[in-house]
């Protein structure tokens, strides 16, 4: 199958990309390369060929012969979000839906969307597929609305496919530290300390970054109508965290780390999910990781390298903080576009 994948500079890209590869497929990969500066450790054996490219400025014509689309160059998480206002739904949302048009105009069957969880928002009791969204914030709106208009445009020519992942942990190349287990690491391992600011009731599903990889091909390899028009939860039933409890297995990983919680916080987003339907209906998936086998993982990683805090507080995996860098310098402009070709 040849497919093309954006976003391969990123944190799953980077890991999705490379698999897909060493699987028989032919990949082309698309990204802007705002987190170029991003590695963290040499953790991958091949690259695809990456298009340097806004997925903004596509065309038509470069989708041809695409057998697939795995979208993920969005911008990600609510404080950018909150940054940029408008601008998101300009690139994730309107951005998203112009490419899913141009992918079906082009003759591109398959077209897979990286939504979210955080579409369920503020949700009592478990909620699944079939249950209301009540997004809370610009990143987890636009998921909602690009899952809505794609949806609109499938055909028997065309199925788009929409990935609502849990909150994503674990090891990439590419590293992300301002996700919640992976920041939580990261100060575990530097500090030996993690102070939460509320008092970490919240629910959260979580879901490592190889198992989002491996729900993406179970994805691709299945037939057209297991996934045509389709929304999968990506995770799994037994990985829904309070905050707290995912402080306390991290700090488990790290030996001498102490926790401790402050008052309710301000973030009222709590809700637990059911994934039943992604283990029954696309053959071949099941969550490899835990948090506790991810904090191990990263505990290994950071002692390999000997992380220090300033590569854990700095902007190189951080994005809103790569972001405000670009900004700042001129290297992009007011619309993200690239200043200097």
């Amino acid at each position: 199958m040849r497919i093309l994948v954006t976003g391969t500079e990123g944190y799953l890209g980077s890991l999705l990309a490379p698999e897909l590869s060493r699987r028989g497929h032919d990949v082309v990969g698309l990204d802007t390369g705002y987190f170029k500066s991003g590695w963290l450790y040499r953790g991958t054996d091949r690259t695809v060929y990456t298009i340097d490219q806004d997925v903004r400025e596509v065309t038509q014509e470069q989708l041809e012969g695409f057998d697939a689309i795995v979208h993920m160059a969005e911008l990600s998480n609510d404080p950018m979000g909150d940054l940029l206002g408008d601008l998101t739904y300009q690139v994730n949302h309107k951005g998203t839906v112009r490419l899913a048009k141009l992918a079906k105009a082009a003759g591109v069957q398959r077209f897979i969307h990286m939504s979210s969880c955080s579409v369920y928002g503020v949700a009592e009791g478990i909620v699944d597929e079939s249950s209301p969204v009540n997004p809370q914030t610009a990143y987890a709106d636009c998921k909602a609305l690009v899952e809505k208009d794609v949806s609109a445009i499938a055909d028997d020519d065309f199925s788009p496919t929409f990935m609502r992942n849990a909150t994503a942990f674990g090891a990439s190349p590419r590293m992300r530290f301002d996700i919640v287990l992976n920041n939580l690491s990261g100060l575990a391992y530097t500090t030996r300390k993690i102070s939460m600011t509320s008092d970490g009731t919240p629910w959260r599903p979580l879901v490592h970054a190889m198992d989002i990889g491996k729900a993406i091909r179970c994805a691709l390899d299945a037939p057209r109508e297991a996934i045509h028009n389709q929304v999968f939860n990506v995770g799994s039933n037994e990985q829904n965290y309070q905050v707290r409890d995912i402080a306390e297995t991290v700090a488990a990983a790290f030996p001498g780390c102490t926790t401790e919680f402050g008052a309710p916080g301000a973030d009222n987003r709590s809700y637990r999910v059911n994934f039943d339907k992604i283990h029954a209906e696309l053959p071949g998936f099941s969550c490899d990781w835990d948090a506790a086998s991810g904090a191990e993982q990263l505990s290994k990683i950071f002692s390999s390298i000997d992380l220090d805090p300033e590569t854990f507080t700095g902007r190189g995996h951080t994005r809103l903080k790569q972001l405000e860098y670009l900004l700042k310098t001129k290297q992009i402009d007011a619309e993200l576009l690239w200043t200097v070709k």
